[in-house]
């Protein structure tokens, strides 16, 4: 009996695995999230995370709720917002219930646009925010809002006439290419970055984009070294929730953090949250700000992580060091480290660093348990109180506590008798 689950566990996970490496994402559209995106109701606010009511929500996810509430129009000024929250006037919800991530606080609303990302190999679709480094840390100036707005009214639309044009644009080759390039696709996009830029000028200049507008998105874009990191989220979304509800499988589909609470989730075991308290991430902080502003980690960037990028491919990516700190030997040991808790080795996303092989995709609950060794995330640093940008940038580890709760689960639901 205990040889038949075991029997189990691997085709499932070989299966998983199967599914992770087969995803092939292309981003086919950028529309308003509430013309999209499953189940987002109006004035509702979806975050990042596992699901966390506005009294236990941290600093950081309140102040970025309140700058989305007057973006939308619904509230004059932040405090207006925070007292329709607090009387229930404002519905939140996770992204990843409605198919979707975003980055930091991960708020998005029905007249924000979102890459529209379909998994062409399944059929699946994910959707994800733009990626800034005010209003989704907290900050609700006129300074964060504004960037939202020339996004909504500018820079996505072009973007989008310009997709529309081609047919929608296969990301999987950029991402391959950017790996080796020196990218880890979370803290680190600046090469993907590039290479989306240089693919998207073309097209949106035949597509007949405004003089103006064309000059104007192709500043931010260029200019934006994190703006492919949206879509590097959408593409390991669609890719992880094609390996969703395997049964008998035992590896992770989303690990995701809203500032209070760090979760997982398993394919084995459907859509059900397993959480801890949210650690505190190990970094280097902007010049003012020390570790008594840091917030606790935050954010649905980790899907990268769950898709075997960001800290899993840190040894291919030593650019990074300088934000969130270590060295370049630190580095190669993450990612070799990483090799012991995961189930397979990516056969397209290579790294020249580690000899050209695979990134390790798949972590495996068993393994996490059973070796005691956490995935390696690299993360950005948002502040403790509402009303701040971006203070910082480091590492940080889930609590074991989710892995070992999941595992218990996973016996329950498969007890072999």
């Amino acid at each position: 009996m205990v040889t038949d689950i075991r029997e189990k566990i691997a085709a499932a996970n070989d299966e998983v695995a199967s599914k992770l490496a087969a995803s092939n994402p292309v981003l086919v559209d950028i529309q308003a999230a509430g013309q999209v995106v499953p189940g987002l109701e109006d004035r509702m606010v979806l975050h990042s995370g596992p699901p966390v009511t506005w009294q236990n929500m941290c600093g950081a996810q309140r102040g970025a709720v309140m700058a989305m509430a007057v973006f939308e129009g619904w509230a004059d000024t932040p405090e207006e917002a925070a007292d329709l929250v607090a009387g229930g006037q404002i519905a939140l919800s996770p992204n990843h219930h409605h198919d979707a991530v975003g980055p930091m606080a991960g708020t998005i609303t029905k007249s924000l646009p979102v890459y529209v990302v379909e998994n062409q190999a399944f059929g699946n679709t994910a959707y994800c925010r733009l990626v800034e480094d005010r209003q989704q840390f907290g900050d609700y100036s006129e300074e964060a809002i504004h960037d939202l707005r020339m996004w909504r009214d500018v820079w996505a639309p072009s973007l989008a006439k310009g997709i529309t044009h081609i047919g929608g644009l296969s990301l999987k080759p950029i991402i391959t290419k950017a790996l080796q390039m020196g990218d880890e696709l979370h803290n680190r996009p600046n090469a993907a970055t590039s290479l989306f830029a240089g693919a998207m000028s073309v097209p949106m200049i035949e597509a007949g984009v405004s003089k103006d507008d064309l000059v104007s998105t192709l500043s931010y874009v260029t200019g934006h070294d994190l703006l492919f990191l949206g879509l590097a989220m959408a593409s390991a979304k669609s890719a992880a929730d094609s390996a969703a509800n395997v049964e008998y499988s035992t590896v992770v589909t989303a690990m995701a953090r809203n500032g209070t609470e760090f979760g997982i989730r398993v394919s084995g075991l459907g859509d059900q949250w397993f959480t801890a308290p949210a650690p505190k991430a190990d970094g280097l902080y902007m010049p003012g700000y020390g570790d008594a502003d840091g917030g606790l980690d935050m954010g649905d960037s980790a899907i990268t992580e769950t898709v075997g990028w960001g800290g899993f491919v840190l040894g291919g990516a030593p650019g990074i060091l300088p934000l969130v700190g270590g060295t370049p030997e630190e580095a190669l040991a993450y990612s070799r480290e990483m090799r012991e808790i995961t189930h397979a080795i990516s056969p397209d996303y290579l790294i020249p660093a580690l000899g050209f092989q695979g990134t390790s995709v798949g972590i495996d609950i068993r393994k996490v348990v059973q070796t005691g060794i956490l995935p390696i995330i690299d993360t950005a640093i948002a502040h403790v109180e509402p009303g701040h940008p971006i203070i910082g940038a480091g590492l940080v580890r889930p609590p074991l506590e989710c892995f070992q709760n999941a595992l218990r689960a996973f016996a329950v639901k498969y007890n072999p008798g």
